[in-house]
């Protein structure tokens, strides 16, 4: 399968990469440091159920260690759930993640989508008709990537009725939710929903907030213990490896990090904004720039077709999100990068937009002839 995601650091080693939403201040040396001290005891099997990492991450989630199930980044845990329960039949609600789709089709599940609208902002506004008692498993990501919208907490409880109604296991991705303002996302997390019903179930990562997608480390939140037990007979021992069982233990001390987080990324975000502002365009004749949702650590918005590809000539990379069920050519994602990235990036924008503009201008007026 032809690569579909950002972050292609291998092919495209010396470019700015604002196509992968990684945090822009990379990892915390303690976690960094952690992972390489675990070099030293690569000659040992790492701990196969994870146990001091589980107690770490129940420090940090508040909650118990046996309802954390971890995994070799949350794209496993997504696989594994398909894998341990085979649903005949799941929604999802589009565009979002690619890899809920992959994970059930590889187990045969038939699909049924509902599809976020332009016009009412990418957002979830009502259940889904879909949501019935022949759905067995829901995916909603929130924050949603690529859109960066979020669902709030009010609709979220509502979806979480309606599944426990119909008996559909509600799978909610928090991955980006620490990048949001309130310190634990509290405007819209389902975590504090976990222990009053076993039809929830959350994912998260330290991929994104601390800066580690090369060491793959991810996490499941569930209060359905036989559920857990059922996914852990599904996946390999040892899935997760010392090094990153040890930067997880270090990263979930790291607390003040995802202060210093949060405080970089609203100030670089809210440059952005501003900068990408000066693109808008009422009629988008010529070049444009139209942001639509930024809950979390990236910008979503429609421009020109071919941005992407522009933007190479520039090294720099961008996600192009047209392969995301629901969206066409001409929807992008950036990541929050640091300042003399993002003013690199508006740099490139504005060379851009004075090249197209220059041969709309052409064409033009050769129309008026």
């Amino acid at each position: 399968m032809m690569y579909q995601h950002g972050g292609d650091y291998w092919n495209y080693p010396d470019f700015i990469d604002f196509s992968a939403n990684i945090n822009f201040l990379g990892a915390p040396k303690p976690v960094v440091e952690a992972a390489r001290s675990a070099m030293d005891k690569a000659c040992h099997y790492p701990q196969p159920d994870c146990l001091r990492l589980r107690q770490a991450i129940a420090r940090l989630e508040h909650l118990d260690a046996g309802q954390i199930l971890c995994a070799n980044g949350a794209a496993e845990i997504i696989f594994t759930l398909a894998l341990a329960i085979k649903p005949k039949k799941a929604l999802l609600i589009v565009p979002t993640f690619q890899e809920y789709e992959q994970a059930l089709k590889s187990v045969d599940c038939e699909i049924a989508y509902e599809y976020l609208l332009e016009r009412q902002g990418f957002l979830l506004r009502e259940l889904p008709a879909a949501l019935d008692a022949s759905i067995d498993m829901m995916f909603v990501c929130n924050p949603n990537n690529p859109t960066g919208t979020v669902t709030d907490r009010r609709m979220m409880g509502k979806l979480l009725k309606r599944c426990q109604e119909t008996n559909t296991l509600l799978v909610v991705d928090e991955c980006f939710v620490d990048f949001m303002e309130s310190a634990d996302g509290t405007g819209c997390s389902m975590k504090s929903y976990l222990n009053q019903s076993r039809r929830l179930f959350v994912i998260k990562a330290f991929t994104k907030t601390f800066g580690i997608p090369g060491l793959r480390l991810g996490y499941g939140l569930s209060a359905d213990a036989m559920l857990l037990q059922r996914m852990r007979a599904c996946v390999q021992p040892w899935n997760v490896s010392l090094p990153a069982q040890e930067a997880g233990i270090a990263a979930a001390k790291e607390t003040g990090f995802l202060v210093k987080t949060r405080k970089a990324l609203k100030e670089e975000k809210q440059f952005l904004l501003e900068q990408l502002s000066l693109f808008s365009s009422e009629d988008k004749r010529g070049f444009f720039i139209e942001v639509y949702g930024h809950a979390a650590n990236f910008i979503f918005f429609s421009s020109i077709l071919g941005l992407s590809e522009l933007l190479l000539e520039h090294k720099i990379q961008i996600r192009d999100c047209s392969n995301f069920p629901g969206l066409l050519k001409g929807w992008y994602r950036i990541a929050v990068c640091a300042r003399e990235e993002n003013e690199r990036l508006i740099q490139a924008l504005c060379q851009i937009r004075q090249t197209v503009n220059q041969k709309e201008g052409q064409i033009w007026t050769k129309r008026q002839k």
